[in-house]
């Protein structure tokens, strides 16, 4: 199944969705647009039950993302309220959008200011050994807030701090991305699509019940205290163990022969 939309591609198989952003003439930067068929493409996800596990990636080119376009003039939405802003980000975010589907984010090339929102409500990130990862927002004289803000949910503190006050000084090394959290693994880049798409899915062949209820138990304990996080998850797994046992042969899971691989 495929479907087109003007700013990114769109695809499933194996119950695996690949959303492929494609402005590579202009750096996988995103415009309005985008922001509107991510909003639109995430309802569509979220009610296909043909959907399991879904992939980001970006065009080929020097980039996966380097942020808004500019040039088209995208920012916060304004509106007549002033205390109402809706930040860009909102659009991309699959848990802003009430989506608990499993997502990986495979980032190539040059991933840079606003693209950090794509990795920031990913559940886990890939990158090609060509991966370079930068915020300029300071050196161009504008706050560095609501990406690092994201970011620090997932990398340690003064790294978050170092890449958002170096600006366009230093750029991070897919190695050092690794060593930071930024990233779960780094292959080659001729690999990275195949293997992206190899561990969606594998994560997809799982009961969803389960998956979508690890994936909500895990993101909505972030904002709670532990003990409400605990209790938390202790309600999603009476609701998601009953019904995710009526989408496998639990008995024949047990006793099939074990393969896996060593990370």
């Amino acid at each position: 199944m495929a479907s087109e939309f003007n700013t990114i591609l769109f695809e499933v198989a194996d119950k695996v969705a690949t959303i492929t952003i494609n402005r590579p003439d202009a750096l996988n930067a995103f415009t309005m647009e985008m922001c509107e068929e991510f909003d639109q493409l995430w309802k569509q996800i979220n009610t296909d039950d043909g959907i399991n596990a879904v992939v980001i990636r970006a065009a080929d080119g020097r980039a996966f993302s380097t942020g808004a376009d500019v040039k088209s003039g995208v920012s916060a939405d304004q509106t007549t309220n002033p205390f109402y802003v809706k930040d860009p980000g909102d659009y991309f975010g699959p848990r802003s959008n009430h989506c608990w589907k499993p997502v990986i984010v495979a980032v190539h090339g040059l991933c840079c200011a606003g693209g950090f929102y794509f990795l920031n409500q990913a559940d886990f990130v890939i990158c090609s050994d060509d991966a370079q990862f930068f915020d300029p927002h300071v050196s161009y004289g504008m706050v560095c807030g609501v990406e690092p803000v994201g970011m620090a949910y997932r990398v340690p503190l003064q790294e978050v701090l170092r890449i958002s006050l170096m600006g366009g000084d230093e750029r991070v090394s897919a190695q050092t991305a690794l060593r930071i959290n930024l990233v779960s693994e780094v292959v080659a880049k001729a690999d990275l699509w195949a293997h992206a798409h190899n561990l969606a899915s594998k994560i997809a062949a799982k009961p969803p019940s389960a998956i979508q209820n690890t994936v909500r138990a895990i993101w909505e304990g972030l904002d709670m205290p532990r003990a409400a996080a605990l209790n938390h998850a202790l309600r999603l797994c009476e609701i998601g163990n009953p019904k995710a046992a009526q989408e496998l042969d639990v008995d024949a899971a047990r006793k099939a022969a074990k393969e896996y691989e060593i990370r």
